[in-house]
């Protein structure tokens, strides 16, 4: 059977400027993101794509869904973090909230979002849903969650059972690829965010890695069904072009890939902080490798010769057939984007389409 889906993308594209201005003066949005998500569908289509997403126009991050239909995150409060430590920035505050009552699910996560795309998508649509691990690990303050919630797990599990809903629910409703963006999971790459889950969060990194694991499947064996692609997103980072961990996947490969129930890997190894392809070995040969090789934080274009060469190098160690390509992770994990032009940006997603054909067309 073909391969779907050969030229990917992680979902997030560049926020046009009267979006952002209308969005930062207070001006009701919904018109306008409608007429932006009309243009990055037909631009989609016009590039070759066979997968479609909204661009995540209407939200704020990539995680905003998920704050605006539960109830419970104190947006006014954060957690200073050192997200840009590896860079010599200063410290962030997170933009997710923090958890001051019990969560309780108000209406679907993509309430805003699918009604259009359904309407509106010339082809298969694909929803990307931030993993529940991420929310344990910058809404949890303590003396303020842990009067509601004990712990970090305790938090984690309940943010799984209403992300269930959500990814059976787009299941039933016809959404043919839920991709799970995880940038927790590059913590157990890096030996700094190792030990901040000792220091910060009272973790064992290996124990806190298998209940990652358990909880994203958990997600994952609610969207089950005939014709529906599942995948997950691993990120190193990406907000403003920054990143915040680095190494390759040696160290929990075979653990994750082995692990996760998914259909899909979106892995990232657009620079020298992925390491090499050698992991990819430990990839179940049933599974469709995703490489991310084109970068969405820098403008400057990759030479197609270059990307073919890495894929070459890449199917050393798990097969060309069941390969695709994609840029590294999305252009905008929040609202204001990575550091490039919207032109440059679909010249980028250009690229992957032209690989792709070259590659296994």
């Amino acid at each position: 059977m073909p391969v779907a889906y050969r030229a990917d993308h992680v979902g997030s594209f560049l926020r046009p400027a009267d979006l952002l201005a209308a969005r930062a003066s207070g001006t009701p949005l919904r018109r306008i993101e409608d007429r932006c998500i009309l243009k990055l569908l037909a631009k989609q289509k016009a590039l070759g794509f066979q997968i479609f997403t909204d661009g995540e126009m209407r939200r704020r991050n990539f995680m905003s869904e998920l704050t605006d239909a539960v109830d419970g995150f104190d947006m006014e409060d954060a957690i200073a973090r050192d997200w840009d430590a590896a860079q010599d920035k200063p410290k962030v505050a997170s933009v997710t909230g923090v958890v001051n009552r019990k969560l309780h699910r108000m209406h679907p996560l993509t309430e805003r979002e699918l009604p259009f795309l359904k309407l509106h998508s010339p082809g298969d649509i694909k929803v990307p849903l931030p993993s529940a691990t991420q929310f344990p690990a910058i809404a949890f303050k303590r003396g303020v969650t842990d009067k509601v919630y004990e712990n970090h797990s305790e938090l984690l599990w309940d943010i799984v059972e209403i992300m269930k809903q959500d990814m059976a629910q787009l299941a039933s409703e016809g959404v043919k690829y839920i991709q799970i963006d995880a940038p927790r999971y590059s913590y157990y790459l890096d030996p700094k965010w190792r030990e901040w889950i000792k220091k910060e969060m009272g973790q064992d990194p290996e124990e806190a890695l298998d209940e990652a694991i358990a909880a994203d499947n958990a997600c994952f064996d609610a969207a089950r069904r005939p014709g529906v692609t599942v995948a997950i997103h691993l990120c190193r980072g990406n907000n403003r072009s920054h990143w915040y961990a680095e190494g390759g996947y040696d160290a929990i490969a075979e653990k994750l890939f082995g692990s996760l129930r998914v259909d899909r890997f979106l892995l990232e190894y657009d620079d020298e902080r992925a390491g090499t392809f050698e992991p990819l070995r430990l990839v179940p040969k049933d599974k469709i490798v995703v490489l991310g090789l084109i970068t969405s934080k820098k403008a400057e274009l990759e030479k197609s010769d270059d990307i073919v060469k890495r894929i070459k190098e890449a199917a050393k160690h798990f097969p060309l057939e069941n390969m695709a390509v994609s840029p590294q992770c999305g252009f905008a994990s929040t609202a204001e984007g990575n550091l490039l032009t919207e032109d440059e940006q679909w010249t980028k997603l250009k690229l992957v389409v032209d690989v792709a054909r070259r590659v296994w067309h």
